[in-house]
């Protein structure tokens, strides 16, 4: 996997991901006060420490690394891009290169991470959130077995700020929704 495998794959990621925003209801939508859902960044997944590396070089060029965390024992680097990405009508300026810690049965775009309005600290509350923006998550979620769904609290060490994440996967790509932006994230991590 080289930097220049994933711009061919960016349009077919772009459109698997925005149909399952839409299906789980999360495309363009507001809380009751009119907060937009946004997207704050894009997961990639690569098998080798080689493409990683080889990965976190061309991002170096092309942006800004603002954090180097171990989670879960590995390697995440978040880096902010010097022209955004474009995922309909979200801009997305961060992007996310965990080094591989198990084999994928797909390298490339894996993920992206939306922010819930609400700041919600727990599970409850993130939950309750989702259900402000898609009151039919239930019955949408119920409707599909295809979709698979995993609750998390991913944290790295002296992060202070509390993060609950909730993903949904369906087939090759996974929306997790949480209710702080990656930037926020790594700003607790300096500040602990």
């Amino acid at each position: 996997m080289q930097y220049q495998d994933l711009t061919p794959q960016w349009p077919a990621f772009t459109q698997a991901i925005l149909a399952f925003s839409e299906q789980l209801g999360l495309l363009g939508k507001h809380d009751e006060s009119g907060e937009a859902i946004w997207c704050d960044h894009v997961a990639l997944r690569v098998n080798d420490i080689d493409s990683a590396q080889s990965l976190l070089t061309e991002f170096k060029q092309r942006g800004e690394v603002i954090s180097d965390s171990i989670i879960n024992g590995r390697p995440i680097y978040i880096i902010v891009l010097a022209e955004p990405l474009r995922l309909g009508n979200w801009q997305i300026d961060c992007v996310e290169l965990p080094f591989p810690a198990k084999h994928y049965p797909q390298q490339g775009w894996e993920h992206i991470e939306l922010v819930l309005p609400g700041n919600a600290a727990t599970m409850t509350e993130l939950e309750q959130s989702l259900r402000l923006i898609n009151p039919n998550i239930e019955q949408v979620l119920a409707a599909d077995s295809s979709i698979k769904i995993k609750r998390s609290s991913p944290q790295a060490e002296g992060e202070t700020l509390a993060n609950p994440t909730i993903a949904f996967k369906q087939g090759d790509i996974c929306i997790k929704v949480h209710s702080a932006g990656i930037k926020a994230v790594v700003e607790s991590e300096s500040t602990a």
